[in-house]
């Protein structure tokens, strides 16, 4: 067969009679001049000199029997000179002498378009995409040409492999079986690339896997779009084939610099699922685009990105259960890429949203919370994806920059906690300058602004908790602390307004001696008048608390209590809302979190000053008229406490009706302690209208038992117990009314000295005024010698201190 020239032979044994007619027979002889002049002409095995003598007596011939067709077997000598022209090209070799094998179908392409041909001829012509049964003993007579065709097992497996694939496209794209035979037939052509220096070869492998490449790729690069569950099993060979095709496109580049063939897979594969991820989350993305959204035409706000993160959480559950099974063959972490693409493009998005997101509404939860739970989604899927990677998955989950979704509902919380923090701060101080404090305002004798308040906060708090959050612990101590300092605020303005305790004391009288001639303590209209006039100037440094009623303050504690209770009630309410919160944490849990403490302790200090502020304005102020210029003023006997006691009693009964049960007694034991500070300070600074002998420390015991008699009232009243408690500095004092002259001075000196040292032997110094009477203080002493009415007294103070005698 090598030594023959079919066509030649051919033409010259067949005659125009052999065919049924003339027609026929020119036809047929055409075909095969084509062949000749295809083989030894256009693609010769070597190449051809123009100007070489044969080729041009071929190129004659065959002009010629084209023109006018004839029968070349008739004439002995035309088919002697053809044949001998086609003899003389077909034998040619690349040294000038004459070949053995004749090369008339064995150039490029001819060879593989005859090559093709024959391999056709494998398909059943009744099924195109199937193989005909009998395809092994074709092609064992196929390769019989590979001879007369110049192929060998390179050029039969990479056109093999081309027939396949084209059949497998012409026939509609449905049998697998093709595209798997091809796959095969390819990686064969992969072993054996380093091999062939050929560059004819080389042109071959390129032109053909580069039309099989850009078809595969086409597919992968939007294989969502390509592949279903339908069709699946074909996805392998389409990569396999790209796959295959890239590496040996790679391998004849001679690009040395070029990756390995496994990081070729590797890459491939990725930019495959890269690639058709973002494809399909764009489509997905403009499906869902408001403006084509019906719920637009309703004027409604459409959380499309909530939307887009369910259907991005069901992809990658889809993706990991449809493609990356076949994906996983060349890229093992198939479903992490494919979940960090999706991470990332929805994060890009996300990020457009949160640059727009001014203030917290129900649709910015709702897009950040979807946003959270698809980032948690994705990262677990990746995770569990890359348990048997080298890596543990750490190269794809940084890949996924964090949505920090909880970090910016975090943000937008804390600016709306801080608009209703600065709210409520501006309305405490607008109707707080408004509140009159008047305990008619309701039956429990409140403050309507303390209503308000607390209703404020009680709704912030409801607010709080209705929002669609997963971080209600992490956030409530913020919301908590802004709300008890602006809680605290009010109940500081709110005492502030009421004044102080010590503004009702009066400011102490110089320090005089008594005259024994004023014995009778009978004074004179100039000393009626300094009295007067002490009253008078007393009441002027007072003015300013004098603004704010008894009643008003009895009002400001009843706030003050109430907003104790409800912060109490509050407390536990949050301790239920949170409850059933998602999350909590270990302060939280315990309690430490959940407290008003600044307001509950402001509120505790505040109920304790206003009562002792009632119990100092009812003592100082409004019964300062029975007291200090009444009690013991003149002769002891006929200036004693029942008047006092008697106008007491019913402050008394107006104070306990208008403040709440639960202070109550409290402002009583404050009342009981004002009027043991009151008696005493008549007793010790009562001024020079006052003087006292031994005998009247009878009266002065006495007065004083009915004062304690009052508060105890047979039983009725404070435990006697707590009264004991409070007398204690007045029962101190008491003895040194009754004790000598002498000791008391002899114990005045000593203490006096013991205080100043060496300082004191030349003359005893003025001792200062202490802040709590006692009989072992020395001031207290010298006070008690001032209202002596007693000449060893007045001579002791005349003599150490020039003290003036009273008028």
């Amino acid at each position: 067969m090598e030594s023959v020239v079919l066509p030649l032979e051919l033409i010259q044994l067949f005659r125009s009679s052999d065919f049924p007619s003339q027609q026929e027979y020119e036809a047929w002889l055409r075909r095969n001049l084509k062949v000749l002049e295809a083989g030894l002409l256009l693609h010769p095995h070597l190449p051809l000199d123009k100007s070489d003598p044969s080729a041009q007596s071929l190129r004659h011939i065959i002009r010629g029997a084209f023109e006018k067709p004839m029968d070349i077997g008739k004439n002995g000598e035309s088919m002697q000179t053809f044949r001998t022209v086609v003899m003389s090209l077909s034998c040619r070799s690349s040294d000038g002498s004459i070949s053995e094998t004749c090369h008339w179908a064995d150039g490029f392409p001819l060879n593989l378009w005859i090559y093709q041909t024959l391999l056709e001829a494998c398909f059943d012509l009744h099924a195109e995409s199937s193989v005909i049964e009998e395809v092994d003993e074709v092609l064992e007579l196929i390769k019989k040409t590979w001879v007369m065709l110049g192929i060998n097992e390179m050029l039969h497996n990479i056109c093999f492999s081309w027939v396949l694939f084209h059949q497998y496209l012409v026939t509609g794209q449905v049998e697998n079986d093709l595209l798997f035979a091809s796959s095969n037939l390819l990686a064969e052509v992969g072993k054996d690339t380093g091999g062939s220096k050929d560059p004819i070869y080389t042109k071959i492998l390129r032109n053909t896997l580069s039309l099989i490449l850009s078809w595969a790729e086409k597919r992968l690069l939007a294989y969502h779009h390509t592949f279903h569950n339908g069709n699946i099993e074909s996805m392998e060979s389409v990569i396999s084939l790209a796959v295959l095709s890239a590496k040996i496109l790679e391998d004849i580049s001679h690009d040395y610099n070029r990756k390995k063939k496994d990081d070729v897979d590797y890459t491939r594969v990725g930019n495959y699922i890269r690639s058709s991820l973002r494809t399909v989350f764009i489509k997905k993305l403009e499906k869902l685009d408001l403006c084509k959204h019906p719920s637009r035409k309703q004027n409604k706000a459409f959380p499309i990105l909530s939307v887009l993160a369910r259907d991005i959480i069901e992809l990658a559950i889809n993706e990991k259960a449809i493609f990356s099974p076949k994906l996983k063959r060349w890229h093992p972490l198939a479903t992490g890429v494919a979940v960090a693409t999706l991470h990332v493009c929805y994060g890009n998005e996300l990020k457009k949203y949160v640059k727009g997101i001014n203030e917290l509404t129900p649709d910015a939860i709702e897009v950040l919370i979807a946003a959270d739970k698809l980032e948690k989604d994705l990262v677990q899927i990746a995770v569990e994806d890359s348990v048997d990677s080298e890596d543990g998955g750490k190269s794809i989950i940084r890949e996924m920059q964090p949505y920090e979704a909880e970090a910016v509902i975090a943000t937008l919380v804390k600016s709306w906690i801080n608009i209703r923090v600065d709210r409520l701060g501006e309305w405490v101080d607008r109707n707080l300058r408004q509140e009159v404090w008047n305990p008619g305002a309701n039956k429990e004798g409140f403050a309507s602004s303390a209503v308000e308040v607390l209703r404020m906060i009680d709704d912030t708090l409801e607010a709080f908790f209705l929002l669609p959050i997963p971080m209600h612990a992490d956030l409530l101590p913020g919301l908590m602390s802004g709300l008890d300092k602006s809680l605290q605020q009010y109940i500081l303005k709110a005492k502030s307004g009421c004044g102080s305790h010590s503004s009702f004391i009066p400011t102490l009288p110089a320090l005089t001696r008594c005259s024994t001639r004023s014995k009778n303590g009978v004074f004179r209209k100039n000393e009626k008048s300094q009295v007067t006039q002490r009253r008078k100037a007393h009441v002027g440094t007072t003015n300013g608390d004098n603004s704010v009623d008894k009643t008003q303050m009895c009002v400001c504690i009843n706030t003050m209590q109430r907003i104790r209770m409800e912060l109490g009630v509050l407390e536990k309410r949050i301790v239920a809302n949170l409850s059933s919160s998602i999350s909590t944490n270990e302060d939280i849990a315990n309690g430490v979190s959940l407290k008003f403490k600044l307001s509950t302790s402001a509120a505790v200090e505040g109920i304790h000053q206003l009562c002792k502020c009632v119990a100092y304005k009812i003592v100082f102020h409004d019964l300062w008229h029975v007291l200090w210029d009444g009690l013991y003023v003149g002769e002891v006997a006929s200036a004693r406490i029942e008047p006092f006691l008697q106008e007491l009693e019913q402050y008394l009964e107006i104070a306990s009706s208008t403040v709440h049960d639960k202070v109550r007694t409290r402002v009583i034991i404050e009342v009981m302690q004002a009027s043991f500070d009151g008696f005493l300070l008549v007793l010790l600074a009562g001024g020079p209208s006052r003087a006292f002998s031994l005998q009247d420390s009878v009266i002065i015991e006495e007065d004083f038992k009915f004062l304690t008699g009052l508060f105890w009232s047979n039983g009725d009243g404070l435990p006697a117990e707590l009264i004991e408690k409070h007398s204690t500095t007045v029962k101190g004092v008491l003895p040194l009314f009754h004790a000598d002259t002498e000791h008391i001075i002899q114990q005045f000196s000593q203490l006096t000295m013991e205080m100043y040292g060496s300082t004191a032997k030349s003359r005893l110094p003025l001792p200062p005024t202490a802040d709590q009477w006692s009989p072992t203080e020395p001031n207290t002493l010298l006070r008690v010698l001032c209202n002596r009415n007693d000449e060893a007294a007045a001579k002791f103070l005349k003599k150490n201190y020039n003290l003036p005698k009273k008028f």
